[in-house]
């Protein structure tokens, strides 16, 4: 049967919070829990004895004093923390495979459940030219009614946001850091502007400083709350492109601004034209692309808001006799989940089970292409 969104009361929203936030649960594993044991609470309670059984032998969750402070903090400073279940999530964003359990924002709220939203990202040493052309298209697409999503970095991104202000103000800020952590400095005023006029959401908890390994993270964010993606200079290794190959994987138009041969700030988006992106050279050229596009769904787990936990005694009671086996197929290289399941000769839902395991004692990496390897055993 088809489940439905709702809203979570306080007490699921904390134990929503929690799970997202206990150690080695990522989006994959967190829709598996919930799958799996049908509510937070119940997958709470059994996260210890699933990480012991996957070889990590203490395994205490996210702790609730902790949340509740999360939650307290970003109450302070007007801001929330919505689940992926809920009807104020944006719908584009729950589509995507890996999407956070849990997003906060901070500003406009009533900016996240609309369904036309592009981003605009690029080069942070952008030119003048690049700068005023992402200010001039977003200002126009905003007025158009698009919501303009972007990553507030320097150069186009900060442009962008800047134009869709001198709009209507629909422009959504995704942060690699929490929502209250300003960056770069220099973004200030702008960051003021954006938690008033605009909306800045982030998957992080509040306080969260940036680091080089979120910003690939908060980049699938941008291309997965839009349904395209325009790319306005960037160079060859840029993080741009990590955000264009994110939209590609996440089956959204991806677009690119041509420019100059000579300036290696184009490169990136001229061999994205090569290879296959919509050429671009004004705001109506991106609205012709996005028209038609409807709002993207996905089913909720089939086990959510069911009173019946989905704890299947006997599923776990096999996965003892073919844990060893499958630790004796897992290795450094990845491999396909479909080629363990041919090998061992198991169930689909053991080999679930033995995964989830592995995946909380943080003893799993997941791959593209459904693909597992081995971690080194915890101490």
């Amino acid at each position: 049967m088809e489940q439905k969104l709702r809203a979570l009361s306080d007490s699921e929203r904390m134990d929503w919070l929690r799970l997202a936030r206990s150690e080695n649960v990522g989006p994959a594993t967190f829709r598996k829990l919930i799958q799996r044991f049908g509510s937070a609470k119940t997958a709470l309670e059994r996260l210890p004895d699933l990480a012991k059984r996957g070889g990590q032998r203490v395994y205490r969750p996210f702790p609730l004093k902790a949340a509740e402070q999360e939650l307290a903090n970003l109450a302070a400073m007007g801001a929330r923390a919505i689940a992926w279940v809920e009807p104020d999530y944006p719908a584009a964003l729950r589509a995507v495979d890996d999407s956070p359990p849990i997003l906060t924002a901070r500003g406009r709220f009533d900016l996240l459940t609309r369904s036309r939203q592009v981003a605009l990202v690029g080069a942070r040493n952008a030119s003048a030219n690049g700068r005023r052309f992402a200010h001039d298209m977003a200002r126009e697409l905003s007025a158009a009614g698009m919501t303009v999503v972007s990553g507030m970095a320097r150069g186009i991104d900060g442009a962008a946001h800047l134009g869709a202000l001198t709009a209507t103000g629909s422009t959504i800020a995704v942060l690699a850091g929490g929502v209250d952590v300003l960056y770069p400095p220099e973004h200030e005023v702008l960051f003021e502007r954006l938690a008033v006029e605009g909306l800045i959401v982030a998957e992080m908890p509040p306080g969260t400083e940036p680091g080089a390994r979120l910003f690939p993270r908060r980049n699938r964010i941008i291309s997965g709350l839009s349904l395209g993606t325009v790319v306005i200079e960037a160079a060859l290794k840029s993080g741009s492109l990590i955000t264009a190959r994110f939209a590609n994987e996440q089956g959204r138009e991806v677009m690119a601004v041509p420019g100059s041969p000579m300036d290696p700030r184009c490169r990136g988006t001229n061999r994205l034209i090569r290879e296959g992106a919509l050429l671009v050279e004004d705001a109506s050229q991106v609205l012709e692309a996005i028209d038609g596009i409807m709002s993207l769904k996905t089913r909720l787990p089939e086990n959510f808001n069911s009173n019946a936990h989905n704890i299947d005694s006997e599923i776990e009671n096999e996965t003892d006799d073919v844990r060893m086996e499958i630790l004796t197929l897992l290795g450094p290289s990845p491999v396909e989940v479909d080629e363990l399941l041919r090998q061992c000769h198991c169930s689909a839902p053991v080999m679930g089970m033995v995964l989830l395991e592995l995946d909380l004692a943080g003893r799993l990496e997941r791959h593209p292409g459904n693909r597992v390897s081995l971690l080194a055993k915890v101490a």
